[in-house]
């Protein structure tokens, strides 16, 4: 599972998530990638569940990258506790996507395979995604 290896601070305070993206909206490695259509914390979990999806569908052939890490702390407090008391302890890691990202990058397979194996991992995650296929210049997509 994806986690820092160390942080600054062991916790953080959860924000908000206005806007699109600004950096890592464009394809940088692979021909095929999954983009986020809306914002969303994505847990190391559901991360390492699309990447087997993918691996496991394309017989690992080809190569996958993971484009967002999981480096923000979410913290939980304990069952049945009453309030107060503090804030609870890091529970796990998550990676804030907001719409317009690339989470997901693949190359050397077939676009249908890939468009598939995309398919199955954006079941595993809880943003709505789009399969984009890199933009050659010079060339028409049919």
């Amino acid at each position: 599972m994806l986690m820092p290896k160390k942080t600054k601070f062991r916790k953080q305070m959860k924000g908000v998530m206005r806007g699109d993206a600004q950096r890592g909206t464009q394809i940088a490695f692979g021909s095929y990638a999954l983009k986020a259509e809306a914002s969303e914390r994505i847990t190391s979990r559901q991360i390492e569940a699309a990447r087997r999806a993918m691996t496991r569908y394309i017989k690992r052939g080809g190569k996958i990258w993971i484009r967002i890490f999981p480096d923000t702390p979410i913290t939980k407090k304990p069952a049945e506790v009453r309030m107060g008391s503090g804030k609870g302890s890091v529970d796990h890691y998550a990676a804030k996507v907001r719409t317009g990202a690339i989470m997901f990058e693949m190359d050397g397979v077939d676009v249908a395979v890939a468009k598939e194996a995309m398919r199955l991992a954006s079941h595993k995650l809880p943003v709505p995604t789009r399969f984009v296929v890199r933009e050659i210049p010079g060339e028409t997509q049919s």
